[in-house]
């Protein structure tokens, strides 16, 4: 364990193969980090009353709180949050017990709550607010508070979905190398 992951309950993160975690992230509990992923500055994650995945190659930048929902009897699963391979998480993003598919780009200031899914292959704008439980269909640009389909994605932005993922593992790859130095 570093100072940047906790153990809570007998739970710690879980890192995978060619990780980095910025020594001013948090992250507590029952976390899976996928292989090549990042966490930036300031992040928080709490996988206290549920459990987080984060999958290959995705991101998680500066200031974004990641946290999840505990079981209730009206839902006796709670809501864990799943991120899939290839996402790119913008700075100060809110994901609360959702479901984020692979390559997906959620802008800067967006906030996703309880239940939503959003599917593959999608933009959701910046300052966006996903509504509990609401599903996203892919293929989309998504935008608003709370968010409406604003359009299909050009070819050129579904390709971006997967550079901007690339761009953040090469990045990282370059603070893991400075700070073996």
């Amino acid at each position: 364990m570093s100072d940047s992951t906790r153990t809570f309950k007998g739970k710690a993160p879980k890192l995978g193969l060619h990780t980095y975690i910025d020594t001013s992230a948090v992250m507590i509990g029952e976390i899976t980090l996928g292989n090549e992923s990042s966490i930036w500055p300031l992040v928080a994650a709490r996988g206290d009353v549920n459990h987080i995945v984060i999958g290959d190659r995705s991101n998680i930048q500066d200031g974004s709180v990641l946290h999840v929902s505990r079981a209730t009897d009206d839902n006796p699963k709670g809501h864990p949050l799943i991120i899939g391979n290839d996402v790119t998480v913008g700075h100060k993003a809110m994901l609360h017990g959702c479901h984020i598919g692979n390559r997906v780009l959620v802008g800067m200031g967006a906030i996703i709550l309880d239940g939503a899914i959003i599917h593959d292959d999608i933009i959701i704008g910046a300052g966006s607010l996903v509504p509990p439980s609401k599903v996203l269909e892919s293929g989309y640009l998504y935008i608003g508070s709370p968010i409406k389909k604003a359009r299909s994605l050009t070819e050129k932005e579904r390709t971006f979905l997967k550079v901007s993922a690339d761009n953040y593992v090469r990045l990282k790859d370059e603070y893991l190398r400075e700070a073996s130095q």
